[in-house]
């Protein structure tokens, strides 16, 4: 969610400066670890594309602030269509994150087909939040043709996705629902969020949410000139919700009118958490970090657990059952992580295949909702992610690039990788990055530093600006509030043909960058292979090497890759990169001179390194913003 980071720093205190703060400059590098012999690969790591569906597809590039969808259109899922998910596969995409797809609350007549409609007051944006689900057992109907068939279009889209040798994610927001949660299409047995609560108390554990007896709910109140729909009138906004007794708000404000910066728009899920923090359910023994997913299902076999538990297993086990592969839960470090326990050992039981993705963003945390919450993968977000655009931004040596990799050694191919997503800037826009250039260097980095997936926003491949001001959402970011196009995107889709038609030469270029960089994820070297970095010693080298520089390898028994990233605007070199002799030994290097490949397309100068008792060094130049991936021929 957009506004996560107020919550998050208070939760954390943690920034990229104290990271900076630790150094690198004068360490000893240590030996590279010796590499096993027997890792193999057949497909790569993970790589995500995440899709912001209502977007996606839209050809329409009106772009009026606040604008209805036949003023400023809306992405269909079939507009996702065989061209499309080519165009997707051919990035080197494993995985497709179609977000937005469950039904949330979003401010259209849709009363002909039994669906009731929202009210401004509480919904953000004209199309919506995608957070606020309205209804876990349907799909958005601003997505579909025939909103009658909403749910059989996007099972088409699934067969699809499926037939391009692609897997299928959707968000689950455990922590919180719409205001007005009400299933329509819930199977038989289930029941709505809501339906036994007692309301009469503010927690008892089977009840799905929490409440502020003997107070009524209340709109907050409007910061600046906002208005709900940008002022347009509406039936239903009157300033005036009926919420009796008020509901706890999403982001847990206990406040029967929450603040206007609150996430007003939902209401929190109670997990059997007591208002004093205490866990009215089974807690997992302290071993079971150690243990498998079976012995986690076992744990909870026979056991008594809250309602909500049970409720989010229904569509967790509803959705595996259309077809999707996997989930991203919306700030899951806000759920207990018994609950994770109980449901990630569930869904493995039924598919162990399943990609499970997590936002959390409390580090100290990381490896209880990997270990113990069985999370196949968390954002890299407060580390990685966080340390990259400081480094972009010119904030913030390289050091720190070393110093959060090596702070992640232990769960490294858990933590997922991004520079863009729909919480984050677009890196084009002047608050980041102001040039797609500068992510160059960082995606080479990124994608190639460790075992952990990928993540493409998309429209990051072309250089979206995210310059729109498209009513609730801000400039910056593609909004996730409004029905809006998306114009460098626009442009590579060229009228539904997604070929990059009407692209600029710029756009197409950079498109083929990222295109290169994460192919190179289907690579043992990179999938499996071992990291090692190289920055402090050639820091301490001093010949022509900088801190605006990155240097590390990656090897397999079968493979050893030097992989070096510019950062500056400058053209960087000659310098000399040197390996230190602990390399010479360790991958057994005993010729005078080693040819050097390039992996990336857009180079084709091979270079040589030359080795001796003191150890190895190439000779090389970077232009501005590049990266160079050489593997070592002939090296055993």
């Amino acid at each position: 969610m957009n506004d996560y980071k107020k919550i998050i720093t208070a939760l954390t205190g943690i920034c990229v400066v104290s990271i900076v703060a630790l150094g690198l400059v004068g360490c000893n590098p240590s030996p590279p670890p010796p590499v096993e012999q027997n890792k193999t690969v057949t497909s790569g790591k993970p790589v995500v594309y995440q899709i912001f569906t209502r977007l996606y597809g839209n050809t329409n590039s009106t772009n009026k602030p606040w604008g209805t969808q036949e003023e400023n259109g809306v992405g269909k899922f079939n507009d996702i269509n065989e061209a499309a998910l080519k165009s997707i596969k051919e990035l080197g995409v494993t995985h497709v994150w179609f977000t937005g797809v469950p039904h949330h609350a979003v401010i259209r007549d849709y009363t002909a087909y039994g669906i009731s409609n929202d009210d401004p007051d509480v919904v953000k944006g004209r199309a919506g939040s995608p957070y606020a689900v309205k209804d876990y057992y349907n799909v958005n109907p601003d997505l579909a043709v025939d909103p009658a068939q909403r749910l059989q279009e996007f099972e088409a889209l699934i067969a699809r996705t499926h037939a391009q040798g692609m897997k299928v994610i959707i968000d689950i927001v455990p922590n919180h629902v719409a205001r007005h949660y009400e299933s329509l299409s819930k199977p038989q047995g289930v029941e709505n969020f809501g339906a036994r609560d007692n309301v009469t108390v503010e927690y008892q554990r089977d009840n799905n949410f929490y409440y502020v007896v003997g107070e009524n709910f209340r709109v907050p109140e409007a910061q600046g000139d906002y208005q709900p729909l940008g002022g347009e009138s509406h039936p239903l906004s009157d300033g005036q919700f009926d919420e009796k007794p008020a509901k706890w708000t999403g982001n847990g404000s206990r406040l029967a009118q929450p603040k206007f910066d609150d996430w007003y728009e939902t209401v929190k899920i109670n997990y059997g958490v007591r208002p004093d923090g205490t866990k009215d359910f089974p807690e997992l023994p302290a071993d079971y970090a150690q243990k498998d997913l079976l012995a986690h299902a076992q744990f909870w076999q026979g056991k008594d657990v809250p309602d909500s538990w049970i409720k989010f297993r229904q569509i967790a086990e509803y959705w595996l059952a259309k077809g999707v592969d996997g989930f991203r839960y919306d700030m899951a470090e806000m759920v207990p992580v018994e609950f994770w326990s109980y449901l990630n050992s569930a869904i493995k039981q039924k598919n162990p295949q399943a990609f499970l993705l997590a936002e959390v963003y409390n580090p100290a945390e990381y490896r209880n909702y990997i270990r113990l919450g069985k999370m196949d993968y968390l954002y890299d977000k407060v580390e990685m992610y966080d340390g990259l655009k400081a480094v972009m931004q010119g904030k913030s040596s390289t050091d720190v690039i070393a110093q959060v990799q090596e702070g992640m050694s232990d769960i490294e191919e858990h933590m997922l990788h991004f520079l863009e997503n729909h919480d984050e800037q677009r890196i084009v826009s002047p608050e980041f990055a102001g040039s797609a250039e500068k992510a160059k260097p960082a995606m080479v980095i990124s994608t190639l530093i460790s075992r952990s997936p990928t993540m493409l926003y998309f429209g990051q491949e072309v250089g979206e600006t995210g310059a729109l001001d498209s009513g609730f959402g801000d400039p910056s970011r593609t909004t996730i509030f409004d029905y809006a196009g998306v114009p460098a995107h626009q442009r590579f889709m060229n009228g539904g043909k997604f070929d990059g038609g009407q692209s600029t030469a710029e756009e197409k270029a950079l498109r083929e960058f990222y295109r290169g960089v994460l192919n190179l994820s289907h690579t043992d070297v990179i999938a499996v292979g071992d990291y090692q970095e190289l920055h402090s010693h050639n820091i301490n080298a001093g010949q022509g090497y900088n801190n605006k520089l990155f240097a590390f390898t990656r090897a397999t028994h079968a493979q050893k890759w030097i992989v070096i990233s510019n950062f500056s605007a400058q053209k960087s070199g000659p310098l000399r990169l040197s390996l230190p002799a602990s390399y010479v030994t360790a991958w057994a290097l005993d010729k005078p001179v080693y040819e050097l490949s390039p992996q990336l397309a857009h180079h084709s100068q091979f270079s040589t390194l030359a080795v001796n008792a003191e150890g190895a060094s190439v000779e090389l130049e970077l232009a501005p913003y590049d990266s160079l991936v050489l593997a070592i021929k002939g090296s055993k």
